[in-house]
């Protein structure tokens, strides 16, 4: 059973077991590495009626960045890259909701790296809603963004002898959210 957008408006919680936030950077000039945040936390406020009125915020705990492997992931965890021991957050506040269509809505928001805080615009797709098994009503939504990293002072580098660089500037925030409706 799913509902109407006006009977969606209430208060959200992500649901961290049945949501993804990833990434993907270049590597080497020549290939991706994907990963994803294991730790993260976040809330909506939906108003389907008006959806200019919606807000959203999440918090990442950076020291759950996997990439599967773990000497990378140390490596992440430093200063060269998030810092995770003395910038333990990356987070993001919504500051606007655009609706582009019944199912594309633009999300702009302040996302923080490494205490570095930037505005951003998130396109966000709809996916829909259900009641899940448990009597909880569940919204979807997919997006991303392509963020430069050096324009959040994670900055590290490796020259390549060809030419280039190990980790490219570019990377891509993904986000598959399931969150559930709360009473």
């Amino acid at each position: 059973m799913t509902v109407s957008l006006p009977e969606l408006t209430g208060d959200y919680v992500l649901d961290p077991a049945h949501s993804r936030i990833g990434f993907v950077a270049r590597h080497a000039m020549v290939t991706k590495v994907r990963g994803a945040f294991g730790q993260f936390e976040g809330t909506a406020h939906l108003d389907g009626a008006d959806p200019t009125r919606s807000t959203g915020q999440v918090v990442i705990k950076a020291e759950s960045i996997d990439s599967g492997v773990e000497q990378r992931d140390q490596h992440l965890r430093t200063n060269d890259f998030l810092d995770a021991p003395n910038f333990p957050d990356i987070t993001f506040r919504s500051t606007s909701v655009e609706a582009k269509s019944d199912t594309d809505y633009r999300v702009t928001g302040d996302l923080t790296i490494k205490d570095t805080t930037r505005p951003v615009a998130i396109d966000f797709e709809y996916t829909g809603n259900a009641v899940d098994p448990y009597g909880n009503l569940r919204v979807g939504l997919e997006g991303s963004l392509t963020i430069s990293r050096k324009e959040f002072g994670v900055t590290w580098n490796a020259a390549l002898e060809g030419g280039g660089v190990l980790v490219g500037d570019k990377v891509v925030l993904e986000f598959d959210i399931s969150a559930i409706k709360q009473s």
